[in-house]
């Protein structure tokens, strides 16, 4: 019996706190007047209210990152990583950022009502664990980008002194070592003052308002048409030549590719914007497209510039693009290029901070981080504290850590946090919609009424080879617009061969929908990609590109079935019903958009060095020692279920369940008790905890319905669904809706 009671209260142990990792944030939650937080970023209490037009968000995305990128990120990446190779870095770099923007952008719009960051929206819809790593990581992601913009600037006005302030704290500050990769970096107390500066410019709330935005970007991009002009007259061809263009070979560029990507993050702002974008179904990706031709163009351009006027061994590594004209005499062109470095970097370095402290005030206000970083300031309506911590953090790491190691570290956490963003989005695309019923057709208006419950029986009735057929033949039903994306492109592409695909591949026609059986089998699909893409690319990093001989070989049959592993799991995926509900934005081709950026966000992550990953651990458990020591037991979520657990007694509980609950009624129309919509992928009875409840009670022969009550007095307060506790009644949910076809689904 001691055995049992052990096990009994070990599971129950693990299954409370399992809900607590999975718990979701009610959408409700998100409307004005709760968390929702755009008055941090416009000083007002409604923000822009849908003003932005798709030239403006054009012109936030190319303004966050193309200073940091061209300024710094393209000499760096040509000089330590990749040579001339740098352009390709570039481009593969902007693939793999045009397939996690386009997840990112769908990601945002799951969400209404709210102009948050991804951190939002996965606590709403994925779960509270999830939520904190996302959200750690972007704090990780602003934090060195703030570092690595003053750290850049404090670089621009060193060489404009011609290196005399850096020579000046060598002689009287000495150097520091152990920082970087071992070589010797000073002091940078300029680019501290620098930080220090921006964050008490926001704390004091000055707004980086739009058109200031553009101005900048205006002088940037005339400031870019100049240095490629300019540079036509300085450029030799000889710098390519003689295997110079791949000195560091394809491991350089691929290294290099991981480093660039944090260059194209101009998304990240862009997709936040679906409140205030006057039409977000076509300015959200027109804009992130057009932002990432626009910085791949002014990249590689510059890329190819740089590198023919100057030999990638000689590129100046702190200021690029301002020493490759003084090299040539052109002083003039110098102090051009130090105007635009001064507007692009500038520009980078607001938009790295700005969005920093509302990351973690809304984390704060959460409660997964500490309460006190989510004090507002009443006079300026801007989270001072989260503004003054985060700001001097980030002028700390200005001040110790070289800017060739802030421009390493910049990417892995970017990588990392839009990876489960795409694997957000590919649990989400299969789920059963948490709004309307399971089963629930949704139909565009000349399509006819929706399905009653009798007429999908009958329709089941006269054709046995569709469970959710509803009249109409299967052909029709495949060419009613039922898809969500990914058919559609799919036909166009495909032509006449689409439907002897699916036929094939054992694809659903277009009139199924998803239940949760086919959405645990989704979500355990889509945790093995993951998780087997990373064993993929280790394999073919360490074993098979460094290794030799029967190692080597080994490593690569060990690659291929890993590889095929993968291709059956795409596969088991396409065989799985889509949800039907519509979006203002949806990636296009789901699965195999997501499931590529996974892979090249993954691979990409192993390119970068060793020390990198040291660092970005120490910062996980970092992070995770918070949320395990603080976070989940003070999280508002929980909070509210302690507040729930202590206004009753468990027997009082009990005997309002049985004063308000029970009637007549319930006992012959049991079916009524189930009708309430599905609480998400999350939610405790699509973990099989309450199959197995059900099934102990058959066995033992107890009352199902008292049984119910029981039970909830057990986890009041701890589900996770998206809709949170509920109160009971006459027709509280007694478990997942399916009308009738359990047995189907188990």
């Amino acid at each position: 019996m001691a055995s049992w009671l052990s096990r009994l209260s070990m599971g129950d142990a693990w299954y409370n706190m399992y809900s607590r990792l999975l718990r979701t944030k009610p959408v409700g939650s998100m409307g004005q007047g709760s968390d929702d937080i755009t008055e941090l970023a416009e000083g007002s209490a409604v923000g822009l209210a849908k003003v932005l037009t798709t030239v403006d968000l054009v012109s936030l995305g190319v303004g966050s990152c193309v200073g940091t990128g061209m300024y710094v990120v393209a000499g760096l990446v040509a000089k330590a990583m990749a040579g001339p190779g740098v352009i390709l870095s570039f481009i593969i770099a902007a693939v793999a950022s045009i397939l996690s923007g386009v997840c990112y952008a769908e990601f945002g719009v799951r969400v209404p009502k709210t102009t948050g960051s991804a951190y939002t929206y996965s606590y709403v819809t994925v779960g509270e664990f999830v939520a904190f790593f996302i959200g750690w990581n972007l704090i990780l992601e602003y934090l060195i980008g703030t570092a690595a913009g003053a750290s850049a600037l404090s670089n621009m006005f060193d060489s404009l002194a011609n290196h005399s302030i850096s020579n000046y704290m060598i002689t009287h500050l000495g150097t520091l070592r152990g920082l970087g990769k071992g070589e010797d970096t000073y002091p940078d107390l300029l680019a501290l003052f620098i930080a220090l500066l921006v964050t008490v410019i926001i704390a004091l709330g000055v707004k980086n308002s739009v058109g200031f935005n553009n101005i900048l970007n205006v002088v940037n991009m005339v400031v870019w048409v100049f240095m490629i002009i300019a540079g036509l007259f300085f450029i030799t061809v000889s710098n390519w030549e003689g295997g110079k263009f791949l000195p560091y070979g394809w491991s350089g560029v691929m290294q290099g590719a991981a480093t660039c990507f944090y260059a194209f993050i101009g998304f990240d702002i862009i997709a936040t914007t679906g409140e205030e974008a006057k039409d977000p179904n076509t300015s959200i990706p027109y804009a992130i497209t057009v932002s990432l031709v626009a910085c791949l163009t002014a990249y590689v351009s510059v890329s190819i510039i740089l590198t023919l006027m100057v030999p990638y061994n000689l590129i100046d590594g702190s200021a690029p693009l301002m020493e490759m004209f003084a090299v040539h005499g052109f002083i003039w062109g110098k102090y051009v290029v130090a105007l635009g470095s001064i507007a692009g970097l500038t520009v980078s370095l607001l938009g790295s901070l700005f969005p920093m402290p509302r990351v973690i005030y809304a984390m704060a206000r959460d409660g997964l981080l500490f309460r006190f970083l989510s004090h507002v300031w009443a006079l300026t309506h801007t989270p001072v504290v989260a503004c003054v911590v985060s700001g001097t953090l980030a002028a700390i790491l200005a001040l110790l850590v070289s800017l060739r190691d802030l421009i390493e570290m910049m990417s892995i956490g970017t990588l990392l946090a839009y990876t489960l963003v795409s694997v957000c989005v590919l649990l989400l695309r299969y789920q059963p919609d948490e709004q309307t019923d399971t089963h629930q057709f949704r139909v565009e208006e000349d399509e006819g009424p929706v399905p009653t419950k009798d007429d999908l029986i009958e329709g089941s009735d006269h054709d046995e080879t569709s469970t959710y057929h509803a009249g109409g033949t299967e052909g029709d039903a495949d060419d009613a617009d039922f898809h969500t994306g990914r058919a559609s492109l799919l036909k166009r592409l495909l032509g006449g061969h689409y439907y002897t695909i699916r036929v094939r591949l054992g694809m659903p026609d277009s009139s199924a929908r998803p239940t949760p059986a086919t959405g645990r089998i989704v979500t355990r699909c889509t945790l093995l990609f993951f998780i087997t893409s990373f064993f993929l690319w280790s394999t073919v990093i360490y074993g098979v590109e460094q290794g030799s001989g029967v190692g080597a070989v080994f490593s690569g049959l060990m690659a291929t079935l890993m590889a095929a592993s993968l291709v059956k799991l795409m596969v088991l995926i396409l065989q799985q019903p889509e949800s039907t509900r519509r979006l203002p934005y949806m990636a296009p081709c789901v699965p195999f958009v997501p499931g590529a950026a996974i892979l090249v966000n993954s691979y990409l992550m192993l390119k970068l060095s060793p020390l990198t990953w040291a660092r970005f651990t120490i910062w996980c458990i970092i992070g995770l020692l918070i949320y395990g020591c603080y976070g989940v037991w003070h999280s508002t979520l929980e909070l509210n279920a302690r507040e729930q657990q202590a206004h009753a007694s468990s027997y009082q509980r009990y005997d309002d369940h049985l004063d308000d609950t029970f009637s007549p009624d319930d006992s012959f129309c049991p079916q009524e008790q189930d009708e309430k919509p599905y609480q998400g992928w999350s939610a405790p009875e699509e973990r099989g905890h309450h199959y197995q409840q059900h099934n102990k009670m058959e066995e033992e022969d107890v009352d199902p319905q008292q049984s119910h009550w029981e039970e909830d007095d057990e986890r009041h307060g701890y589900q996770s669904g998206a809709g949170g506790p509920h109160p009971s009644n006459s027709k509280s949910s007694k478990g997942r809706t399916n009308l009738g076809f359990d047995d189907d689904d188990d």
